[in-house]
């Protein structure tokens, strides 16, 4: 018999209205964003148009099924234009690695932050204005992981 990993998504409160502040806790699946990260999303988009997203992956999150990394850029890539920024908080080299190779999608709305920077990442998304805020990447898209060995 096989126990089911499980996990689940924190909505963090104490933010705006346009920002979606969510942590990621346990192991993340296809039913974890359809019952409680896509409906925040779309509430969100309905009520303000564009929204902010901050997605922490802390010590708590363990990851993602296969199901979950295809409704997460299933659902981003159909909505980039409802995302004004993004900040996406964790110390787990592969998730940093994943969002370099997003960022270009994201026309420079994403910045990386360390779960020491949370407070940091917390005072940018409240913060940036995309329509008056002169804004430099913090994500470095060309300083990606190398290729493997067998394809260098």
């Amino acid at each position: 018999m096989t126990t089911k990993k499980t996990g689940h998504f924190e909505i963090l409160s104490g933010y705006p209205a346009d920002v979606v502040a969510i942590s990621a806790i346990g192991y993340i699946d296809h039913d974890t964003y359809d019952e409680t990260l896509i409906p925040a999303l779309e509430a969100a988009i309905a009520r303000e148009g564009k929204v902010k997203v901050l997605y922490l992956m802390g010590p708590e999150f363990k990851g993602f099924t296969a199901g979950a990394i295809f409704e997460d850029a299933k659902y981003g890539l159909t909505h980039l234009a409802e995302f004004a920024q993004v900040a996406v908080v964790s110390d787990i080299d592969w998730v940093r690695a994943a969002m370099k190779l997003v960022a270009p999608f994201l026309h420079n709305k994403l910045r990386l932050f360390s779960v020491a920077e949370l407070e940091a990442a917390k005072e940018w998304i409240t913060r940036y204005h995309p329509e008056t805020d002169d804004f430099v990447p913090e994500v470095d898209a060309e300083k990606v992981a190398p290729p493997p060995d067998d394809l260098a």
